[in-house]
């Protein structure tokens, strides 16, 4: 089956309108919270300063939510039927966010401090728990027959966010290269917890809210899960490649850590002789400077590590299109469905 994309939304317009959507649902559940979570809850979000002095700018593209209101819309109902499951995703979201900066020890986020930066690893930590129990209590709380399901639904995410994350941790502690090296189909697997397994859960979420039988709503939580692993291998290439102006992080940042992204697991089992200069250069006594990051860059480059993290990122937006396109579907969300897909895969921010 065919899905024709007509002349519609651009994918920044079709962001914002399910963040227009979205939004008053979620602030008013932000401000349910205690005071001082909620304070920190919103400088993570970009809301206010610290103290909670309000902030005019960017808010987030709010991809997650966009995806709920848009599966929705493909499974017959109307957005506002999953605006409750948007603001669920967006607060599981945020809280994965204050707890990865915690565990990555990430002082800084788009260009602003981190919350654990900026009022301590503990606040960090119990403004991230506050998120988790609030996502949970407005799903439960949701005045709609599809509520327990939508709980269940988020549920098992929850158990795939962890086991993501951990497989994430255990990367950092094994080798470069040699049998106990991480190798790209497990870099793959953890992509598909820890980043695929929310995006799924946003798809799938909106289905459930519309009531959408058991195959829709498994058809469209495979699209996320596809759209996730390739939403995280395009963050790994401009977390190497991308305008910090743009990005938010300092260039080469990921390779300065020595953090195991795509790129560099893709070049080094190419075994080729750039592959071994940069297995040299990662093994190395001394810290990546500088000079030794924008060389390793060099060398992911040559060993065809930017060009398979493509090649990866392109394979799962092609797999998620054929979700789309195995079960019927609303065309003109489908639609705008598939041009979000096309936005995140080649996005430079």
């Amino acid at each position: 089956m065919t899905l024709p994309v007509t002349a519609q939304a651009t994918a920044p317009q079709i962001l914002a309108r399910c963040r227009d959507l979205v939004r008053p649902a979620f602030t008013q559940a932000v401000q349910r919270l205690h005071p001082w979570p909620a304070e920190m809850a919103a400088f993570s979000l970009g809301w206010s300063n610290v103290g909670g002095r309000l902030v005019p700018g960017s808010h987030g593209k709010g991809v997650r939510q966009a995806l709920t209101v848009l599966c929705a819309e493909a499974a017959g109902a109307p957005g506002e039927d999953a605006v409750v499951g948007a603001v669920a995703v967006e607060l599981i979201h945020t809280f994965t966010l204050l707890h990865d900066d915690i565990m990555d020890g990430d002082e800084t986020r788009r260009q602003r401090a981190t919350v654990w930066k900026a009022y301590g690893t503990g606040p960090a930590v119990l403004a991230g728990d506050a998120l988790f129990a609030l996502a949970v209590e407005t799903l439960a709380n949701a005045r709609t027959v599809h509520s327990g399901a939508a709980v269940r639904h988020l549920a098992g995410t929850l158990n795939d966010l962890v086991r993501g994350q951990a497989e994430d941790l255990l990367f950092e502690s094994r080798p470069w290269t040699g049998p106990g090296a991480v190798r790209p189909d497990e870099y793959r697997s953890m992509a598909e917890h820890k980043t695929g397994a929310l995006l799924g859960c946003a798809a799938g979420l909106g289905a459930v809210l519309a009531g959408a039988p058991t195959s829709t709503v498994n058809a469209l939580a495979q699209a996320g899960r596809h759209l996730g692993v390739a939403f995280q291998v395009v963050d790994d290439l401009l977390g190497i490649w991308g305008d910090p102006q743009v990005t938010g992080k300092p260039v080469h940042s990921d390779l300065r850590r020595l953090k195991k992204t795509y790129p560099v697991l893709a070049a080094l089992a190419t075994d080729g002789p750039a592959a071994g200069r940069l297995a040299a250069l990662l093994t190395s006594d001394h810290p990546l400077d500088d000079t030794a990051a924008r060389r390793a860059a060099e060398l992911i480059e040559d060993a065809g590590g930017r060009s398979a993290t493509l090649t990866e990122a392109h394979h799962h937006i092609d797999s998620a299109r054929d979700c789309l396109t195995s079960i019927p579907l609303a065309p003109t969300a489908v639609g705008e469905i598939l041009t979000l897909l096309q936005f995140l895969v080649d996005r430079r921010m």
